[in-house]
């Protein structure tokens, strides 16, 4: 181990590919001929392996963000007795309260800043990263009362029927009196260390390894491998076998297809990078190349979360400036994260996943949302590139309390036969948790205390619905109020879950030793920085044409071809680079070029998008000389 350690960081090459919004590369070379080296090993401190199971991490609080850690708790424990009891008893039922502000329309509203499928889909890959709640042993019962005369869950009005759920897992030292209130645990790490591609423990580590040249294990068509050996894995509808499953680090791998193929586009860069790598150090064991390849892939995790996703949803500049690790910073979950306010990505979905290919065509019939949990076996059919082709082209829904019916009446199943409803799922967690209301939780953050509804929302049939169901403004439970808010100017959330991921992800990053900007080099961090979702995308598909910001897409978005050689005669025509003008391959929009007809280069322009949405930009020149509409700030980066 020790010759791991003094040499694992002595060389890094990365091979960078594409254009990135942040520091842009100009370059004519292919993929293959781009590669970086660092001559600059990391501190000595800092060159011993992060432990899968977190521990460790910090040095003088070993168990802090590791394995089976407690929640943090940020506002005080609400247990209506004080100490493990629900709270919100005096609440109506979670699924009341869903039916009441949930309901989507057909269709759904888009978000109105033009960000893609793949914030929600990041997001849910990124939870499985740092969150798993799992069900307490032995269960307990805390089933959702369905209203009588339910029109999904009980149209014959029998009043008996409940949707099942059960209590989460929780520290058994806890919950023994006022004092000592119940308090959760995470079941994985809270750092972003690739836990959903690796594995929290050494035995589904080892499963997922060749043990040959540092790679990890892979099924036919480059896919992962199937969890041939009854690893533990997740399978909530039972659509397939559990042999027909794949495995991967986070058991919950398999619960879309999209999910699956960000799942499988990780496997890939690390043996990629593994390759690499053993091709300049014909002397490095496999272990020396795994956990290189390892440390480098949750680098670029940690880079795409803080420089492309954070900002897709937050706005720019949300977070402090980072300022090194801190060793009095615990990067714990807190329960107002983990149960309400990352549950956002919820009322992104649409109902539909699309399967595009390079030039944004349909290349197979599209899947129901509602057909699409635990059901890979559409992988083997597509792979993964026409996931991630759409997952870059469709914008998602927008962040509101509204619920698509695919996850609020048919998650993992139809009404009465194991279906769900994510919204009271979402409602009753934050319950079982004894989550404090939705004011008391915003004045624990330090915002100020509401007083009425309209201070919550511009939106009077929201207003209307929440006083309906809470009668008071200090009544509301945190997931339903976090969403309902008014956005904060150039973002896509309300001030409350601003605050709660503001904190969470700073002390996340400042609370991490093994932060790429703290344990690497300069050079290094540099790499990596200049390394974008694009780029991996290209690097591991065969997928070509993507926007510089996969996290962003609208009409006017340039398609950067990275198959045809890139011109460096004329500026870059979006975040410094160049583009053949073309949205998902199709020419500009008839009503893009419209707004344009009778203008001139750099004129104000706008027009009517797809979602129906206002375009405001400037007439551009973007492709075969043709004048178009083009957005203002073409990186659609607040």
């Amino acid at each position: 181990m020790s010759k791991i350690i003094n040499t694992l960081f002595a060389t890094i090459t990365i091979l960078i590919t594409g254009c990135q919004a942040i520091i842009p590369v100009q370059s004519n070379a292919s993929v293959s001929e781009v590669s970086y080296v660092a001559e600059n090993s990391p501190t000595e401190s800092n060159s011993d392996i992060q432990a899968l199971d977190g521990k460790g991490n910090n040095i003088a609080n070993p168990g802090w963000g590791a394995v089976n850690d407690k929640f943090i708790r940020l506002s005080a424990a609400a247990y209506d007795d004080g100490i493990s009891s629900p709270s919100g008893a005096d609440r109506p039922s979670a699924r009341t309260a869903s039916n009441t502000l949930s309901p989507s329309p057909e269709g759904g509203i888009t978000n109105d800043r033009d960000f893609t499928a793949f914030v929600y889909a990041w997001g849910q890959f990124l939870d499985h990263d740092i969150n798993l709640t799992e069900t307490a042993d032995p269960k307990e019962a805390l089933p959702i009362i369905v209203p009588t005369g339910d029109a999904w869950f009980d149209p014959t009005r029998t009043g008996t029927m409940t949707i099942p759920m059960s209590r989460s897992n929780y520290d058994a030292a806890t919950g023994t009196s006022t004092s000592n209130p119940r308090e959760q645990v995470n079941s994985i790490t809270a750092f972003i260390d690739g836990s959903q591609v690796y594995g929290v423990d050494a035995e589904r580590a080892a499963a997922l390894r060749e043990f040959t040249g540092g790679r990890m294990k892979t099924s036919a068509g480059d896919l992962l491998p199937f969890n041939t050996d009854g690893l533990t894995n997740a399978n909530d509808a039972h659509r397939a076998a559990d042999t027909e499953l794949f495995l991967a680090g986070d058991v919950r791998a398999n619960e879309n297809p999209e999910l699956l193929a960000l799942q499988t586009l990780f496997v890939r860069e690390h043996n990629r990078i593994a390759a690499e790598a053993a091709q300049r150090h014909a002397d490095w064991t496999d272990e020396e190349l795994y956990q290189y390849a390892r440390r480098i892939v949750i680098a670029e995790l940690q880079k795409i979360t803080y420089e492309e996703f954070l900002p897709a949803i937050l706005g720019s500049n949300a977070l402090p400036e980072y300022q090194g690790y801190q060793a009095d910073v615990n990067p714990g979950m807190s329960t107002e994260f983990a149960t309400a306010a990352f549950r956002v990505g919820h009322s992104m979905l649409g109902e539909d996943i699309e399967f595009l290919d390079n030039d944004g065509e349909e290349n197979h019939e599209a899947m129901l949302l509602r057909d699409a949990f635990f059901n890979p076996s559409v992988l083997g059919e597509t792979g993964i590139d026409p996931l991630l082709k759409y997952l870059a082209s469709d914008n998602a829904q927008e962040i509101d309390t509204m619920v698509v019916d695919d996850v609020r009446n048919f998650l993992f199943g139809a009404p009465g036969q194991g279906g769900f409803d994510l919204a009271s799922l979402n409602i009753q967690r934050g319950r079982d948790h004894g989550i404090a209301d939705y004011n008391t939780v915003r004045v624990a953050y330090g915002l100020p205390r509401i007083t009425s509804f309209d201070q919550i929302t511009s939106d009077k049939a929201v207003q209307a619905s929440l006083a309906s169901t809470y009668g008071s403004v200090d009544n509301i439970d945190l997931w339903v109020g976090g969403l309902a808010e008014d956005h904060l100017p150039n973002t896509s959330m309300g001030a409350t879950f601003t605050a709660i991921l503001v904190d969470q992800f700073s002390r996340v990053r400042d609370g991490d030793r093994f932060w790429y900007q703290n344990s690497l080099s300069e050079k290094m961090v540099r790499d990596i920085e200049n390394t974008s979702m694009a780029d991996i995308i290209r690097r591991n598909t065969e997928l070509t044409k993507l926007q510089a910001d996969v996290f962003f897409f609208n009409e006017s978005t340039v398609m950067i071809d990275k198959a045809a050689p890139e011109s460096t005669d004329r500026p870059d025509s979006q975040n410094g680079s160049q583009g053949n003008g073309h949205q998902n391959g199709h020419p500009p929009s008839p009503a893009a070029i419209e707004a344009c007809a009778n203008l001139t280069e750099n004129s104000a322009c706008s027009f009517i998008g797809r979602n129906q949405n206002t375009v405001n930009g400037s007439c551009q020149v973007v492709q075969n000389s043709q004048l178009t509409c083009a957005p203002a700030n073409s990186s659609h980066k607040p």
